[in-house]
């Protein structure tokens, strides 16, 4: 079957993969997560194609995550249907990882959730100013997958761990500083950096040609407050620390980060702090069998699909998480979603 929401195409020295789902801001779906691995796989054995080009058709994202949207339809009662999806997509992240070629993934726009899964795993992660990151799942109940337990702790000072608690949202200079980006370009400049490196073998110097400094970050000057807060050994402490920031002068970021982290399922919040700290010394491969040991624990619950039912479907922003703060919860329960699944670990 023909999966037309992925394009696949060869130009010159390059593969290029072109998301292709614009009014679903390419959200990915089970197919286009298996069509992708599978182009990946065929171009490894192809000697004409030395790099690999990751772009979307969208003017507005390069990826906004995963179509979570079908998997909180179809509830608890079909999860052998949903988790399925999460394996394939989790396999190709770390296929990704590991691919012997360069991959250049060309950020224009949004990035979040799975979409960072399929860019910032690559050698060159390439963003414009329209770039928009996030790893916003714990509003949803969720958790930052695809991933994120393997680059998220990566991040300096702690700002994976600010990133995965408060899904802030990072513009270009941010990314840039944080090493989320490898470059950063010019939008306008886009177009005639993917020609550019489409024409050449050596990617390098074509990528220094067109990138600049998009200036002072705005993460950065609040980089010791978020390693100070978020460096924190529990989540309790985090918000303990962020409590004693009130009436301070970092009284703004605190108040912020703190009606944020109010507003998210704590069990999420919980299981997430774990995962990334837990991920700092894992390999990519042990980090997606830890998120598929999550995963397949969420969907066991109850928060997820209220968190897509107040926050997707009926947008009313209202979520009645199944625990009211951080600490009602158990360590049984976050210690579940931790172990292996009834059906067994992810195999690649």
């Amino acid at each position: 079957m023909e999966v037309t929401d992925v394009l696949f195409e060869e130009k010159g020295h390059a593969g290029l993969i072109i998301l292709n789902r614009p009014k679903a801001l390419n959200a990915l779906t089970h197919e286009i997560v298996v069509a992708m691995h599978r182009q990946l796989e065929h171009w490894l054995d192809n000697d004409r194609v030395k790099h690999i080009l990751i772009k979307s058709n969208s003017e507005k994202a390069f990826c906004a995550g995963g179509d979570i949207r079908q998997v909180a339809e179809n509830g608890p009662d079909k999860i052998d249907e949903s988790l399925p999806f999460f394996a394939d997509e989790y396999r190709l992240n770390a296929y990704m990882e590991s691919y012997p070629k360069p991959l250049i993934a060309l950020i224009d726009g949004i990035v979040m959730g799975g979409g960072v899964g399929i860019s910032v795993h690559g050698a060159y992660r390439v963003g414009s100013e329209k770039t928009l990151f996030a790893m916003p799942e714990t509003a949803i109940g969720f958790f930052p997958d695809v991933g994120g337990s393997h680059f998220l702790p990566k991040l300096a000072k702690h700002t994976g761990m600010y990133c995965a608690m408060t899904g802030e949202r990072l513009k270009q200079a941010d990314c840039y500083s944080a090493g989320i980006l490898t470059h950063a370009v010019h939008s306008k400049d886009m177009a005639g950096l993917e020609e550019a490196l489409c024409a050449t073998e050596d990617v390098n110097p074509v990528l220094a040609r067109y990138a600049f400094d998009p200036g002072p970050a705005p993460l950065d000057a609040k980089a010791d407050v978020v390693d100070a807060c978020f460096g924190a050994q529990s989540t309790l402490e985090v918000i303990d620390r962020l409590q004693k920031l009130l009436g301070t002068e970092h009284d703004e970021f605190a108040s912020g980060a703190l009606e944020t982290i109010k507003k998210r399922s704590p069990l999420s919040m919980e299981v997430a702090f774990q995962q990334v700290r837990r991920g700092a010394g894992l390999s990519m491969k042990e980090c997606m069998v830890m998120e598929h040991r999550i995963v397949s624990q969420i969907l066991l619950g109850k928060d997820f699909y209220e968190g897509v039912r107040a926050v997707i479907i009926d947008k009313d922003h209202t979520p009645n998480w199944q625990h009211s703060s951080l600490s009602e919860i158990k360590t049984v329960d976050v210690e579940a979603h931790f172990m292996p699944p009834k059906g067994g670990d992810l195999v690649f």
